[in-house]
């Protein structure tokens, strides 16, 4: 079977509710009625009835909740949940804790407290927000228990699509940064599981710290697991193997292992190796002939944006690969974002994945 049907599967077997709240563009249509078709999920769809009317028209879309985010009767309810999470007083009072808990200098909490003041939101801003950004309205409906997850991004930017979901879904408890995923499927394939990776981070994160690599790598295995069913054995990645060569990248991938080893003993995780070294069971014995990794890796973590995210597009293209991502790992509900040139296709494979996250959530 197929990953991306084993996936819609899962997802059938455990139905979760999942918000697509880009109700200004026909994919969303013409990809609803294929989740609502194949049981894949139960939908809400966020939009005005003009919107709706407009691209939605020749789908059938009978089996989804619509919801107007002008005239929803829930409405007070995500505007108060709004408050409570980003309003000023909110916003003020964890400053105030932070610069305390920083030993801040009374200008300085001043200061602190000025800066949340104005990120603080009031009740009109906060219903202007919803009424003009769907998303925002998709995450609070998550927050509130009403739905499990969100799909975003047909016709959004990634920022547009993370930033309410962290400022109103926020981290999973003891995860510091959310990160990305491509679940790779490549064909005829012995490598990895058989064939299956995960490629990590492939297009969230700028800045790469040790500490923030091994959390990476903690995040991916769990996900390689939840959707493989398969032990992750992760691999960091680098252009030296065990030592072989030396400079402060590879001191830093080297560092990443060992607070991954620390701090999450279970985890079966081994570099820095090389990519060769780390697939092929050949190299990986010559090269690093005591890891558990080598040879044998199907989750790679990449020691910084720009190698994986240019890693995954060669295997994607050249292998012609099955590229299931960016999925989002990390947030305390799964919201997952799209590329603007998706396909509806891509939408429903999308929202297959957020719902089987959901049911892990």
């Amino acid at each position: 079977m197929a990953f991306i049907d084993d996936i819609k599967a899962k997802a059938k077997a455990d139905k979760k509710t999942i918000v697509l709240p880009e109700s200004m563009d026909t994919r969303t249509f013409e990809a609803a009625e294929k989740i609502l078709k194949e049981g894949i999920a139960d939908l809400i769809i966020i939009g005005t009835p003009e919107e709706i009317e407009k691209y939605g028209a020749g789908f059938d879309i009978s089996g989804a909740k619509i919801v107007d985010p002008f005239k929803d009767e829930n409405k007070q309810k995500y505007i108060d949940k709004f408050i409570e999470l980003r309003g000023v007083d909110t916003m003020v009072a964890a400053a105030k804790a932070k610069a305390e808990k920083k030993g801040l200098s009374a200008e300085e909490t001043e200061a602190q407290i000025e800066s949340a003041k104005k990120k603080g939101i009031t009740p009109e801003k906060a219903q202007q927000l919803m009424e003009t950004d769907y998303m925002y309205y998709a995450c609070l409906m998550c927050k509130c228990g009403d739905a499990d997850g969100a799909v975003s991004g047909a016709c959004h930017s990634t920022g547009n699509t993370i930033r309410p979901a962290l400022q109103l879904l926020k981290m999973k408890k003891g995860v510091s940064s959310v990160s990305g995923f491509f679940m790779m499927e490549v064909p005829d394939c012995t490598l990895g599981e058989n064939g299956l990776f995960i490629f990590a981070d492939c297009a969230v994160n700028t800045d790469f710290d040790s500490p923030k690599l091994a959390e990476i790598a903690k995040l991916s295995a769990e996900s390689f697991e939840q959707f493989s069913g398969k032990q992750a054995k992760v691999a960091m990645l680098s252009y030296s193997t065990m030592g072989s060569a030396k400079h402060d990248d590879v001191t830093k991938v080297a560092d990443a292992v060992k607070i991954a080893h620390e701090k999450y003993p279970e985890l079966i995780v081994d570099g820095e190796l090389q990519l060769d070294a780390a697939l092929v069971e050949s190299v990986g014995k010559l090269k690093a002939p005591e890891s558990k990794v080598a040879g044998h890796a199907n989750t790679l973590v990449f020691p910084s944006l720009e190698a994986g995210n240019i890693g995954y597009k060669l295997v994607q293209r050249l292998a012609k690969a099955n590229a299931y991502g960016p999925v989002l790992q990390g947030l305390a509900m799964p919201v997952n974002d799209l590329s603007r040139g998706c396909y509806a296709d891509d939408i429903v494979g999308t929202v297959a994945i957020t719902a089987v996250q959901a049911q892990e959530a």
